[in-house]
C-alpha cells in the first residue's frame, strides 16, 4: 500500500514557516562573537566575520536556540531562591551585559552576574548559563567544560577579562530530566589574551585566513558551514563585506568604511553588494586564480574548467557568481554565449 502523503498545510507547517521566515528578517550578528572565538579554524572565523555565507537554521533549530534562551529565567531565579545575588542586566544601563573589542567589532553578551557562592561568598563571578542533551551534559559532567565544551570555557575567559572578574559559575542543564551541573572557572590571562589577539588578526585581516585542514575530507571540514565556499563549487555571498573595497575602522565604534565611495557603511548598506562590488580575490581562491585588473574589473582564471572571466562591470557581476549554483559555469562558453546573445541577460542560479 502507498502512504498517504501528508498535507503541506498544517498548523506545524505554518508554525514552522513563521519561525523560519522570522530568522530570514534577522539582522543577523554584525560583529565577531565570544561565544566561537574559540574555534579551531580561523578561515571559518573570518568567514563568519565577513559574512561570506548567510547560514538559515531549520524551525527545530531555531526552537533550541531559543530554549536555552528560555532558560536562563529559570537558572536565575534558582540562583536568587538560594539567596545569591544575582545581575542579569547591567545597574548602569539596565541593558544586557556586554564586551567589546577590537574596535567594537568583537564582542559578546553575558548571562549575567552573581555573588554569594559558599565557594567564595565575597568573588562575582561570571555567570554563564548552558542547556545541554543528555549525552553532552553527560560529557561535560565527566571531563569538566574546557575538556567538554571549550568554546564555551574560552567565552568565559573573555568575559572575565574584560569585566576584571577572576571567576565564572559555568551553569548546565540536562534538557532530559534537568539535572544540574555547576562548575567554578577560575580566569587564565594569557588564554584571553591570546584569545583577543586571535580575534584582532582575523578582524583586521584583509583576506581569509590559513584553512585548518586543505583536505576537503577532513572532519572538521566536512560538517563546516563554509565548506562548500572553502573547498567545493560555491561562490561567497555579495556583501560589503566579501568586497574587497570594504574596511573594518578600528575607533571603537565598529565602523566599515568604503574607500570606493569614501563614505561609511550603516548595517542596512553591509548587506547589500553595490553595482562595484568586487569580491576579495583570495575569498574565490578554491576555483578562481587572479590574473589582472582593469578598472574596476578583475580577470580570473576559473580552474575549474580553465576559461577566464571578469568580476566587475565588463563581465560577470558579484551578484551572479555568488548566486550560480555551481561556479563550474562561470567564463563557461555556452554561458558567456548567452549572456552576450541577450543583452542585459543575468546568472541567477
Amino acid at each position: 500500500m502507498v502512504a498517504i502523503p501528508q498535507p503541506s498545510s498544517t498548523a506545524l507547517n505554518a508554525v514552522d514557516a513563521a519561525i523560519e521566515a522570522e530568522q530570514s528578517r534577522s539582522p543577523g550578528r554584525f560583529h565577531l562573537g565570544a561565544s566561537i572565538i574559540k574555534k579551531e579554524c580561523e578561515r571559518e572565523l573570518w568567514y563568519v566575520f565577513r559574512w561570506a555565507l548567510m547560514v538559515l537554521h531549520s524551525a527545530r533549530l531555531l526552537r533550541l536556540f531559543n530554549r536555552g534562551q528560555l532558560e536562563e529565567n529559570r537558572f536565575n531565579y534558582w540562583l536568587k531562591a538560594a539567596g545569591f545575588q544575582v545581575w542579569d542586566v547591567d545597574p548602569d544601563t539596565n541593558d544586557q551585559w556586554r564586551i567589546e573589542d577590537v574596535g567594537g567589532h568583537f564582542g559578546g553578551s553575558l548571562d549575567g552576574v552573581v555573588l554569594g557562592l559558599p565557594e567564595a561568598p565575597d568573588v562575582a563571578h561570571v555567570s554563564e548559563q548552558k542547556t545541554h542533551n543528555d549525552k553532552s551534559f553527560k560529557d561535560v559532567e565527566k571531563k569538566g567544560v574546557l575538556e567538554s565544551k571549550p568554546a564555551h570555557y574560552g567565552q568565559m575567559q573573555v568575559y572575565m577579562h574584560k569585566m576584571g572578574l577572576t571567576h565564572a559559575l559555568y551553569q548546565a542543564i540536562n534538557k532530559n530530566n534537568d539535572d544540574l551541573y555547576f562548575e567554578r572557572v577560575a580566569y587564565d590571562q594569557p588564554e584571553a589574551e591570546r584569545l583577543l589577539k586571535k580575534a584582532e588578526r582575523i578582524i583586521v585581516s584583509d583576506r581569509p585566513r590559513e584553512r585548518i585542514s586543505t583536505d576537503a575530507s577532513w572532519y572538521q571540514c566536512k560538517f563546516c558551514d563554509f565548506h562548500a565556499i572553502c573547498h567545493g563549487r560555491k561562490a561567497p555571498a555579495a556583501n560589503c563585506r566579501t568586497c574587497v573595497h570594504s574596511t573594518p575602522l578600528m575607533d571603537g565604534n565598529a565602523r566599515w568604511f568604503c574607500e570606493k565611495s569614501e563614505r561609511d557603511l550603516s548595517p542596512e548598506d553591509q548587506k547589500q553588494a553595490c553595482a562595484s562590488h568586487n569580491f576579495i580575490p583570495p575569498m574565490l581562491d578554491h576555483f578562481a586564480e587572479p590574473l589582472d585588473t582593469h578598472g574596476d574589473n578583475v580577470v580570473y582564471l576559473n580552474k575549474l574548467n580553465q576559461k577566464q572571466f571578469t568580476n566587475g562591470p565588463d563581465g560577470y557581476s558579484s551578484a551572479e557568481i555568488a548566486a550560480v549554483t555551481d561556479v563550474a559555469i562561470i567564463g563557461d562558453e555556452v554561458t558567456d554565449m548567452l549572456k552576450a546573445e541577450f543583452e542585459g541577460a543575468e546568472l541567477i542560479g
